[in-house]
């Protein structure tokens, strides 16, 4: 259940990333381009940024534990630039997917996606009190 959320979030995220223009980050649906082809193109792309984040990045944030210690923590910002970034060229293989720009505005764009996570992800995870209920 706390993977459909964080796939959700991560969709709604990436939504709002895509509707400012100045970060150059673009979405291109799936043919023919309605709103039911964009959710699911939203849904797909969260998705794959879920499992890159989980994969890969849970991997480098690993091997980048100096880079941490070294810049008080401000690699994670090219970190999670560098994944977004991958998750486009994932994505940019077919004619849908998400298309971003220059390398420092993935970055803000990676920054904005990670406020609204933290803030929408601690509204919407269950809390301790009632998964132990369960």
């Amino acid at each position: 259940m706390r993977f459909v959320v964080r796939v959700a979030v991560n969709a709604f995220a990436i939504w709002i990333v895509t509707l400012l223009p100045a970060l150059q980050v673009r979405l291109i649906p799936f043919p023919p381009g309605e709103w039911l082809q964009v959710l699911l193109t939203l849904l797909l792309v969260g998705l794959v940024f879920a499992l890159v984040n989980t994969i890969v990045g849970t991997v480098v944030k690993i091997v980048a534990i100096p880079l941490y210690i070294l810049t008080l923590g401000l690699i994670s910002l090219i970190i999670n630039g560098f994944l977004l970034w991958l998750t486009a060229v994932i994505t940019e293989n077919g004619d849908w997917g998400l298309r971003t720009g220059e390398f420092w505005l993935t970055v803000v764009a990676a920054l904005l996606i990670g406020v609204i996570n933290a803030v929408l992800g601690g509204i919407l995870r269950p809390r301790r009190e009632e998964r132990e209920r369960r």
